[in-house]
């Protein structure tokens, strides 16, 4: 079967999945582990290497035994999805990584140069909302490359929270805004873009209430204060912590 005729494509955000013509096809945790790391390499690496780090605490015989035994798996399932050569592996160039395309999405993003309409989605915005296989068993090569992109994605979710501000897409800017704060609420600067969100908006309530829910976190949880220019962004009585007092109807101030 001739893998250039069909669209596979290779989930790696919030779990995996391989699918050939959006349908799941089924894949064992082993040769997972390979087309995972392989994916995430993006370029070819040698038989040795792949071996030494997908199985370290094995001897290199055992580890290479293991990874001869992930690839014959990998071909017995009809689609070519790596690419074999006597010293190197990769994962096949026709394979769509979801990964892949997120990242390059992201620095678009964070690329104050260039113009970004056409990924201020609903797509982008599912994407930059999930971690990299958040679920799966800790590896060392793994949790860098776990970490890297969860940086990675919330700097460019305050990036498009601000791209949709100036674009005066309120409500989608308070979503990438509260997607942002959500994932990591202890990050200051996801509060301020979203409190910027609300003030474009006109919704200065929203934006006191977002910068009180940042001030009480931040204190429960770290025992610090929001920076002054988080506060400044606000009238002095919603910085202080105060409401404003409502005239009574039909009194003027």
């Amino acid at each position: 079967m001739n893998g250039q005729t069909h669209r596979i494509t290779l989930r790696l955000l919030k779990g995996f999945a391989l699918s050939v013509d959006h349908t799941r096809v089924p894949v064992c945790s082993s040769t997972q582990r390979l087309l995972a790391f392989l994916a995430l390499q993006d370029m070819p690496r040698s038989r040795t290497y792949v071996a030494g780090i997908l199985w370290p605490d094995v001897t290199a015989s055992r580890a290479n035994a293991n990874l001869r035994s992930s690839l014959w798996r990998a071909t017995r399932m009809g689609h070519p999805i790596i690419e074999v050569s006597v010293r190197d592996l990769a994962i096949a160039k026709h394979i769509a990584v979801d990964l892949h395309e997120a990242v390059a999405r992201a620095h678009r993003l964070l690329d104050k140069s260039r113009s970004c309409e056409d990924i201020l989605t609903m797509e982008t915005l599912a994407d930059l909302s999930a971690d990299l296989l958040p679920e799966w068993p800790e590896h060392d090569w793994m949790l860098i490359e776990q970490e890297q992109y969860h940086q990675l994605r919330l700097y460019a979710l305050e990036a498009m929270t601000e791209r949709l501000t100036a674009a005066r897409r309120h409500g989608e800017a308070v979503a990438a805004g509260l997607t942002a704060v959500r994932t990591e609420p202890l990050r200051e600067s996801a509060h301020r873009v979203l409190v910027k969100a609300h003030l474009a908006a006109g919704n200065r309530g929203a934006a006191m209430r977002q910068y009180e829910q940042c001030r009480r976190i931040l204190r429960e949880e770290l025992g610090l204060e929001p920076s002054p220019s988080l506060g400044s962004l606000l009238p002095p009585r919603c910085e202080s912590g105060e409401r404003p007092r409502l005239q009574p109807t039909g009194i003027q101030a």
